[in-house]
Formats: C-alpha cells, sequence, structure tokens
C-alpha cells in the first residue's frame, strides 16, 4: 500500500466535497480572424491563491523594497524605555545608510523620522558548553520620531 502517492489516475479519485472537484467547462464555437472556427474543452482550475502582504517599494537605493533595509524592531528593556521618549530602535542591514532607513520607516510604518542614529555592534566571542563560538555582530539605527508620533509593533 503505497503511502506518499495515490495509484488510481486523477479522474478516479473520490473528492471529500464538491468545493474540491474541478469543474469542466465546455465553450462555445468561436470564429477567428481567419474565418476558421475552433472548439475548446477543458478544465477549470479552482485554487485559492492567498494574496501576500504588499510591502512598499522604496524610490531608489541598492535596497528593492523597504522590508530588506530593515530586519526587525530591537525589543529589549532598553528599547522599550527609549520607546517612550520617542526614540524606537531597529536591526538593520549592514550596508544600510541613515536615508535608505528613513525611506524605509516612512514606507513601512507611515511615520517621518527627524533623526536616525547608527550603531554598529562588533561580534563577540563567547563560550558555549565549554567551547568556542562567535556571536555575529548587527547594526542599530535608533530612529527618533517627532513627539505625537507613534509606531506601533504588532
Amino acid at each position: 500500500m503505497p503511502m506518499f502517492w495515490s495509484t488510481k489516475p486523477k479522474a478516479e479519485k473520490n473528492y471529500a466535497d464538491a468545493a474540491a472537484k474541478p469543474k469542466t467547462a465546455k465553450r462555445a464555437s468561436s470564429a477567428r480572424k481567419d474565418g476558421a472556427k475552433t472548439k475548446t474543452t477543458g478544465v477549470v482550475n479552482t485554487k485559492v491563491v492567498k494574496t501576500a502582504k504588499v510591502v512598499p517599494t522604496l524610490p531608489a537605493g541598492a535596497f528593492g523594497t523597504a522590508a530588506d533595509v530593515i530586519i526587525r524592531p530591537r525589543i529589549t528593556e532598553k528599547s522599550g524605555v527609549l520607546s517612550q521618549s520617542g526614540v524606537y530602535t531597529f536591526e538593520v542591514k549592514t550596508s544600510a545608510n541613515k536615508p535608505t532607513v528613513a525611506k524605509a520607516i516612512k514606507a513601512l510604518y507611515k511615520v517621518t523620522p527627524t533623526k536616525i542614529t547608527m550603531i554598529n555592534q562588533p561580534a563577540k566571542n563567547v563560550f558555549v558548553k565549554g567551547r568556542r563560538g562567535v556571536v555575529s555582530g548587527f547594526r542599530k539605527a535608533l530612529v527618533t520620531v517627532k513627539k505625537g508620533d507613534k509606531i506601533d509593533f504588532v
């Protein structure tokens, strides 16, 4: 007994519900430009396609979309205290600069930053279970927004 495939041809498969069964559609004869008539019959696929979340694109730069610049918001105790005063912390690509981060924040969160500070965190050597290892470095962006503006991380 096969586990990962079916021995029945596709036409003989039993469909659990009527919505999953493909519908056959027959179109009437249609005339082409040269006068010849054609008749087509076939199966119409009834596949449900989920739409992807639309990510705003950046107008210029080395990055294609705003999501390519910003990796993730950095949620720590220190960043939580800073966010109360309007300074939000993000991890960004190492090749990102202040103008591309500003465009990405404006495109993703609909907030205009007033000041951006970039910080490079170096890689650190660590010992885990008696073995040497390295925690990779990253680049941080501290984004200041004007008073009254807020960024919600959902």
